[in-house]
């Protein structure tokens, strides 16, 4: 693999362990935050956690503007900006509606690079590789969650505003990734869709050193694809109908699992399930672990058995990891028990799910409506990502975890459906073939 693509991946991709962290660092500091501003679970949960959460929203909704006005490169270093205010202003935050803002900052931050991050790696990388290098954004990602958790763990102790070192830690990494991102060059795919095709050789030229690429063809093929596009085309033209619907179906069971949930909530869950404080914290460690390495596991494999198989392989995982967090809570296992569960579960999404999401959808639209392909994709999952954790204090007290889990289970059962009569297998095939054959997949089969 040529090491400048495998180098500029990493940098890009590092927008997702911001992503991770600032997703989950709020779960060690949400119940000290409640008891300190006596707020009740309703605001707490639309608020407190919420507002981050509809910050997401607002970043997926609006985020393809700057990825394809500024261009990806721009629009990442703007998400490192987004990222340094939130975590500092939310540090300094002396009341909850103040906290809230700065938290929403920080959503738009993780919304709006869940469409440039994807996007701009996944123009820059060889078909064969595309796979593994997009999967470095959900590596990111839970490196991201597993460092918030670890940071957590270890800040939980040094006193009554801990909570401020907790979301305020942020600002180091954002900083860091700012400056690195700095250094990449923008992307060939993007730069052609503006008629800059000199400074696009340019950069295919960097990008094919190593490689069996010739530039000149690959920027033939991509003017290609654009002289037989339709001047102000949108994702919902009839023609685009399927890669819209593959897109919608994979980002709204990625939610009704119940991932986000179970991250923004893990100590409370463990502690639903009999686990003290400590453990809770400790155990929420153990769930960054196992979702790492098995993230890691989904990666090496992305490019291998494919997307569609990681998708079997998660649905079934996730059945039976559901099935059993639910059947725990229903049944009062004893405490010891439920952490193994949810570790499952993780796992089943970390190797499917978690690893494919962003790479499929970042794969099934053609280049001039990746970004938009995307930010429709991304705005289905973080609308759903905003609603289901914001209800989980309130489902808890009143219907209970036994029955919420086992939801999430019979929605796993669907996930399954979709995988096997509609997903598409996506591995090797370049992007501009790809878009070809899913439209005309779309109008063989009148969906």
């Amino acid at each position: 693999m040529n090491k400048k693509i495998l180098l500029w991946s990493i940098t890009a991709a590092f927008a997702g362990f911001l992503f991770g962290f600032d997703t989950v660092v709020i779960s060690g500091a949400e119940k000290k935050l409640q008891l300190l501003w006596g707020t009740t679970d309703l605001f707490h949960g639309s608020v407190i956690i919420g507002m981050a959460l509809w910050g997401t929203v607002i970043g997926a909704v609006f985020g393809s503007i700057p990825t394809n006005k500024l261009g990806r490169k721009q629009t990442l270093i703007w998400i490192g900006v987004l990222f340094t205010i939130s975590a500092i202003g939310s540090g300094l935050a002396n009341g909850p509606w103040t906290f809230a803002v700065f938290r929403f900052i920080g959503g738009i931050g993780v919304g709006v690079s869940t469409i440039a991050a994807p996007a701009y790696i996944s123009e820059i990388a060889p078909a064969k590789d595309r796979g593994k290098l997009v999967g470095l954004y959900q590596f990111n990602i839970v490196f991201g969650i597993l460092t918030a958790f670890f940071s957590n763990y270890l800040l939980n102790d040094i006193g009554e505003n801990a909570w401020r070192w907790m979301v305020g830690i942020e600002a180091l990494p954002s900083i860091i990734y700012t400056l690195l991102v700095l250094m990449v060059p923008k992307s060939p795919r993007w730069l052609i869709t503006k008629s800059r095709s000199d400074e696009a050789k340019e950069v295919i030229d960097l990008l094919s050193e190593d490689q069996d690429q010739d530039s000149e063809k690959l920027i033939l093929e991509i003017k290609d694809e654009m002289d037989n596009t339709v001047p102000n085309e949108n994702i919902f033209l009839k023609k685009y109908r399927f890669p819209l619907v593959l897109a919608f179906l994979i980002a709204f069971f990625n939610q009704l699992s119940g991932i986000n949930a179970f991250l923004y909530y893990a100590p409370r869950i463990l502690e639903e399930a009999g686990l003290g404080e400590s453990a809770a914290l400790l155990g929420s460690i153990g769930v960054g672990v196992t979702n790492m390495f098995f993230t890691l596991l989904g990666i090496f494999l992305i490019d291998r058995l494919g997307r569609k198989q990681l998708m079997y392989i998660c649905s079934v995982g996730y059945i039976i990891s559901l099935s059993l967090v639910s059947a725990a809570f229903f049944l009062n296992w004893e405490g010891s028990v439920m952490p193994s569960f949810l570790f499952m579960f993780i796992a089943a999404h970390a190797i499917g799910q978690g690893t494919v999401i962003w790479v499929f959808i970042s794969e099934i639209f053609p280049n001039h409506l990746r970004s938009s392909g995307q930010a429709f994709g991304s705005s289905v999952h973080w609308v759903l990502a905003a609603v289901i954790p914001s209800l989980v204090p309130v489902l808890f007290s009143t219907v209970g975890a036994g029955v919420v889990f086992l939801i999430f289970a019979i929605m796993m059962f669907l996930q399954l459906l979709f995988v096997f009569y509609m997903m598409p297998e996506t591995k090797g095939v370049p992007l501009e073939q790809l878009s070809k054959k899913l439209i005309k997949r779309k109008n063989q089969t009148n969906f």
